[in-house]
């Protein structure tokens, strides 16, 4: 097996309680990387075609990258990937914190859990060693109350990785929370876990991660933490965290309110990064070897939830709970938050639930008596926190949001599907690409649905800045759709698919070149690794995941935005009168197809495409 990694995987028989070891597959490994590109190989070739996402023929992937649990900047993060319940196509959640490395220092690269277990359980694997659990004591327990529980049960401090009541009421949208609270959370994943009755991992271990060249891997990676530290970058995350992007979001008109129905927020300095520092801050949290600690320990100081405490929130919950439901208290902003960490939700598609339903209400489409006698009106702040735990427990109308706003808007009808915010199901991030059109793009042929890190092509729009792990990522007008920069979002998610795939953390690309990253995978896996490498390694791993959504269905017609962007003019703000409408839509999908090398007609990746790509065995199931 290669340096860096651990050279074994865990396969999970959950219905007869067997745990198997055997070997990585090199082969795999170099192909493919590791995380989220090694995962969804598997995935790819052991899941079949339709599979119930619920059932036992899904499987649950977990899996780490080279460069996870080494001293190379932000190297915490592990991947998830199974057929979305959300979704319906390939799914994929990505984590930092510590999960990540302690897993692979336990003596995995990675886990592939395998049927539905006819009890509750919860692996636990310590220095090599693994055994399925008993987690009867701790099903319908929140995230918080497993974890404390599985750490009674060991003399070993364990890591813990655990579903809440969300991922065992499958919940579509649910979350794998790890650390307590960090998220491996979109797709429904969660939900995944829970149908296999797997509550948790708790893993411990000491096992070396042996380098190809240590002394080389070590001075890189020394020389890239320098450079960071002096970044101003680095100052304003480890100030202001994520949600330092509120303002310059909402200053250029994109910032969702009401469901997407306006992009300035009036009340955006009761929510932005200087009222969350102001009002919950309390300390700076950062993941595994990052020298940038962007994460916000926080605590409630004052109203009705005070002495509550925890993580977060992040911009995208920030807006989700607040603007896009027309609530500016970012003390139930918070509160919404702590609770979906600790049922293990995704805020992202919580709060887009939550705020599609308002709007459904307003319309008279959800009436009075479906909701239970709630009235779901924009602005009300207790009625975020308490919708949250219906969610999660599938409470009363709690049951209809538990869908995801896809089958919210099927069942409910009324045109209410203009204005559910999702692509291909799976709810869009806190970034209105009326007022900046490329990342509509971004959003529509991101693998998993929509989805704003897969290109981030949001950095070089909304904030302005650059990525510097690609050779341009310039946007000369995001109010102008020029078919051109879609190789930009191409490139982007070339390069960004590497991360996923090596265990480093995206905010890193911000900062730091594909040359810094070709160095640390070439000495750490002592594989001959270029820039070259780097790129078609990217753009091959992005050519499967999009083969596993086209053997589900996926084509150019699912590639598309909710008819409220490509129809309704943002009403005021600097982007006052702006859509993206179907035909620029339609022409920027033509030019990044090209880019591509996918067909024009389906948007499936041409068989001289998989060639070149060296995914010769996809094409018979492609074509």
């Amino acid at each position: 097996m290669s340096y860096a990694f651990m050279g074994k995987i865990l396969r999970v028989d959950l219905p007869q309680g067997k745990i198997t070891v055997e070997p990585t597959r090199d082969d795999w490994a170099q192909q493919f990387l590791g995380g989220a590109g090694l995962a969804t190989k598997y995935l790819y070739e052991e899941v079949p075609q339709g599979a119930d996402p619920l059932g036992p023929a899904n499987k649950l992937i977990f899996m780490t990258g080279p460069l996870t649990g080494t001293s190379s900047p932000s190297a915490s993060r592990y991947s998830v990937v199974a057929r979305s319940p959300l979704t319906g196509i390939w799914g994929h959640a990505n984590s930092g914190g510590t999960f990540g490395p302690a897993l692979k220092r336990s003596g995995f690269d990675g886990i592939i859990f395998e049927g539905i277990s006819p009890k509750p359980v919860f692996l636990k694997i310590i220095d090599g060693q693994a055994e399925l659990c008993d987690a009867t004591p701790v099903w319908g327990k929140t995230v918080s109350e497993t974890e404390d529980w599985i750490q009674g049960t060991s003399p070993t401090r364990l890591t813990v990785a655990a579903i809440g009541p969300a991922g065992e009421n499958l919940v579509r949208y649910a979350a794998i929370i790890n650390n307590r609270h960090r998220a491996a959370g979109r797709c429904g994943l969660g939900a995944v876990m829970g149908a296999k009755r797997v509550k948790a991992i708790a893993c411990a271990g000491q096992a070396p991660i042996r380098l190809a060249d240590e002394k080389l891997f070590q001075e890189t990676a020394k020389k890239q933490i320098d450079y960071l530290n002096e970044s101003l970058l680095k100052v304003a995350f480890e100030s202001f965290g994520t949600n330092i992007v509120s303002d310059m979001v909402d200053v250029h008109g994109g910032y969702p309110v009401r469901n997407w129905q306006a992009g300035t927020f009036e009340q955006i300095d009761q929510v932005n990064a200087q009222a969350l520092s102001d009002k919950v801050l309390v300390s700076q949290v950062r993941c595994f070897a990052c020298p940038i600690a962007c994460g916000r320990g926080t605590e409630i100081r004052e109203g009705k939830w005070a002495g509550h405490h925890g993580e977060g929130p992040e911009y995208e919950t920030a807006n989700m709970f607040g603007a896009c439901c027309g609530v500016a208290d970012l003390q139930a902003i918070t509160m919404a938050n702590y609770r979906c960490n600790d049922y293990g939700l995704d805020t992202i598609s919580a709060g887009s639930s939550i705020a599609f339903a308002m709007e459904c209400y307003e319309k008279g489409i959800l009436t009075r008596e479906q909701t239970g006698g709630l009235e779901l009106r924009f602005g009300d702040a207790d009625l975020v926190v308490d919708l949250v735990d219906k969610i999660a427990a599938r409470q009363g109308v709690g049951d209809l949001l538990a869908e995801g706003t896809r089958i919210m808007s099927q069942r409910l009808g009324g045109g209410s599907e203009r204005f559910a915010m999702h692509v291909k199901g799976l709810e869009l991030p806190a970034y209105d690409p009326r007022a900046a059109k490329i990342t509509g793009l971004g959003f529509v042929t991101a693998n998993r649905g929509g989805d704003h890190i897969t290109a981030y092509v949001q950095l070089p729009t909304f904030v302005d800045m650059p990525m510097l792990v690609v050779e341009n990522s310039a946007i000369r007008d995001p109010f102008v759709a020029n078919p051109e920069e879609a190789k930009v979002v191409v490139d982007m998610e070339n390069a960004l698919t590497v991360f996923d795939a090596v265990g480093g953390c995206k905010f890193m690309g911000i900062m730091l070149s594909a040359d810094d990253y070709v160095g640390l995978i070439a000495s750490a896996t002592g594989w001959p690794f270029g820039l070259q490498d780097f790129r078609t390694s990217g753009e091959r791993i992005y050519n499967l995941q999009r083969a596993c959504c086209v053997r589900e269905g996926i084509n150019r017609s699912q590639d598309l935005l909710p008819a409220r962007l490509m129809e309704e003019p943002l009403p005021a703000g600097p982007a006052a009168g702006m859509v993206i409408e179907r035909d620029t839509l339609e022409a920027m999908k033509s030019a990044y197809y090209g880019f591509r090398g996918w067909d024009q007609e389906t948007g499936t990746p041409t068989p001289k495409k998989l060639h070149e790509l060296g995914l010769d065995d996809l094409i018979a199931d492609m074509w």
